[in-house]
């Protein structure tokens, strides 16, 4: 009896190490395959990514309850924009999406980018729901830009955020913003309130790498301009406008 357990155990044994080599085998050859495509689909989604953040600004530019956001911008160092922040929540609260950071080049007065990151976060607690908002994130300070630069930042530890002011009548309220990062939400057209505390940024090395041809780092794209893609024109125009109107 003994025996035939031992027998039952090597036989399970040869049959998961072959299913592994054959998974791997199968892997392998999918990589090979179907890199370009993979590649392609990664670039078309830059793209629509790059597009959807003119459009996400433009939306935040035109509010008239972002009337402090308009005045921060024109002092912002780092502009940070995810058009569509998903939110699900029951106990546990999940949220997260991509957005894409653009830097500005003060020796040049040009902005720079656009580079890829995600922005998440997982919170547990009493809580249901679920929505979904635009976000831009503003570094106010070379420290906020820097630590962005990471391959991965935690909002509110590694770099200090504050909720920008939000409404028609506080234009202005700016004396006690002195974060490295100011942030703004809006949901379906309202400010969302929503806590970006706890939220990690993190680069996406393959949307980067299909948006400019080749291997590049955030610091490659905002810092040493050693990449550039005239797709992403619109989206530098519509933040250097704004950054630059008095």
């Amino acid at each position: 009896m003994g025996m035939e357990r031992m027998n039952s155990r090597r036989g399970m044994y040869r049959l998961a190490v072959l299913g592994v080599a054959v998974i791997i085998s199968v892997l392998a050859n999918a990589s090979l395959i179907g890199f370009a495509p993979a590649f392609a689909d990664d670039a078309s989604e830059a793209q629509q990514l790059v597009e959807k953040a003119r459009l996400t600004f433009e939306n935040f530019a035109g509010d008239p309850n972002m009337g402090t956001f308009r005045d921060l911008v024109k002092q912002a160092k780092g502009v940070y924009i995810a058009p569509q922040v998903l939110r699900g929540a029951f106990i546990i609260g999940v949220s997260g999406g991509s957005g894409v950071l653009l830097a500005r080049d003060e020796k040049a007065g040009a902005w720079n980018g656009p580079a890829f990151y995600t922005i998440g976060e997982v919170s547990i607690g009493l809580q249901a729901g679920g929505e979904a908002s635009e976000v831009v994130l503003l570094a106010m300070t070379e420290r906020g830009v820097s630590k962005l630069l990471s391959t991965s930042v935690k909002l509110g530890a590694d770099v200090s955020i504050a909720a920008g002011p939000v409404g028609a009548g506080v234009r202005g309220e700016t004396a006690g913003l002195s974060a490295d990062i100011i942030t703004f939400a809006r949901s379906k057209g309202l400010y969302a309130g929503i806590s970006l505390e706890g939220a990690v940024v993190a680069t996406r090395g393959g949307l980067n790498q299909a948006y400019y041809g080749k291997p590049v780092t955030p610091t490659d794209i905002l810092i040493r301009r050693e990449a550039s893609n005239p797709q992403a024109a619109r989206l530098i125009q519509a933040v250097a406008d704004m950054a630059g109107r008095k």
